[in-house]
């Protein structure tokens, strides 16, 4: 039935396929701190759970939500200083909740065009008007802002780090933004908790944006190597989340055991900040970059070269379009893996 799809996907160089990879350091992950082969946080989530229920139950609504969810939700509050949260079940679906629901007829969304394939799926969801502002760029969205007294409510979506540029917002962005009481900025640092900041919990840490007027999204993955994701927003917003979200009312609560490692994941490092810090910094300056994304463009078959790659023992990140504009190497610096491998790999793209 999709024969000839696929024909075209193999033709256009696009076709992907699932792969296990075997005996290679991985610095395509995004487990930045390695925290998804930690045994101490796993001891602790065994025996935080043990004689317990440790998988998934039902919807949040129905009795899917339990003590370990609400432990976390408080956690992560208390850290961020925001006033509310909700625990989902993935970053994708935190984005494709939010806008579903919040943004309504009459209402208007501006996205930063890097924003990623999960808030944009979510805004073709809604009835409000959508705009996107480029990248990065202040003037723009102070244009594509002019007429927004006209609109009901005004959402602005960024990325703390942007996964495929391995750039940060910028600072005056979100300052111009947080200075606009009409203007809710929803920021999805799933890229960069873990990475910046005091605390590294992420740009709003970073720059000590206020609170009052954001929505910040986060995941349990990737830094915090275990799975699933979080909302942080006014007490308001959670609880209108929880009653007109889609995604959220109608899908199975994250598992307790998911739960919990994130807690203690994020108990790790509150209590390891200063190595951890120390040991992004080496890497942030080895690859001359704010975050732990090392990014390539690569314009000849990336996939033969990503191969050659594996063969010297390295698993890097070969990411094409429709992913990207142009075909490039993407690494992320895992404190986990050893600093002069980290070199070697490098070494070796520049050259190639």
């Amino acid at each position: 039935m999709y024969k000839k799809e696929i024909e075209i996907l193999k033709k256009k160089n696009r076709f992907r396929k699932r792969k296990i990879y075997n005996n290679v350091i991985d610095f395509a992950s995004n487990d930045y701190l390695g925290l998804a082969g930690n045994a101490e946080i796993l001891d602790k989530t065994y025996n935080a759970l043990k004689g317990e229920e440790y998988g998934a139950k039902a919807s949040q609504l129905v009795n899917g939500y339990t003590k370990y969810h609400k432990k976390l939700e408080e956690y992560l509050c208390e850290i961020n200083e925001y006033k509310a949260g909700i625990v989902v079940g993935s970053g994708f679906l935190a984005n494709m909740s939010l806008f579903e629901s919040l943004a309504r007829k009459g209402d208007l969304v501006i996205l930063d065009e890097e924003y990623h394939a999960s808030g944009i799926v979510g805004t073709k969801l809604t009835q409000a008007e959508v705009r996107y502002f480029k990248h990065n760029d202040l003037e723009d969205l102070v244009y594509k802002l002019a007429d927004s007294i006209h609109f009901n409510r005004v959402f602005v979506a960024v990325e703390g780090i942007y996964s495929m540029r391995g750039d940060l917002v910028k600072e005056e962005i979100l300052q111009y933004l947080a200075a606009k009481k009409k203007v809710i900025t929803i920021i999805d640092e799933a890229h960069s908790v873990g990475v910046v900041g005091d605390k590294l919990m992420g740009v709003v840490d970073l720059y000590k944006i206020p609170t009052v007027n954001t929505i910040k999204i986060g995941t349990l993955g990737k830094a915090l190597g275990s799975y699933g994701a979080y909302i942080l927003a006014s007490k308001e917003i959670i609880s209108f989340l929880e009653n007109r979200a889609k995604g959220i009312i109608y899908s199975t609560a994250l598992s307790n055991f998911d739960t919990m490692y994130a807690y203690f994941a994020l108990k790790y490092i509150h209590n390891n900040l200063d190595e951890l810090k120390k040991e992004i910094d080496k890497r942030k300056k080895l690859i001359k970059s704010d975050s732990l994304i090392y990014v390539k463009e690569y314009e000849n078959d990336i996939i033969l070269k990503s191969e050659e790659l594996q063969k010297e023992g390295f698993l890097v990140g070969a990411i094409r379009p429709p992913t990207v504009k142009k075909s490039l190497f993407r690494i992320t610096a895992r404190i986990s893996q050893d600093i002069e491998k980290l070199k070697e790999v490098i070494e070796w793209i520049e050259k190639n």
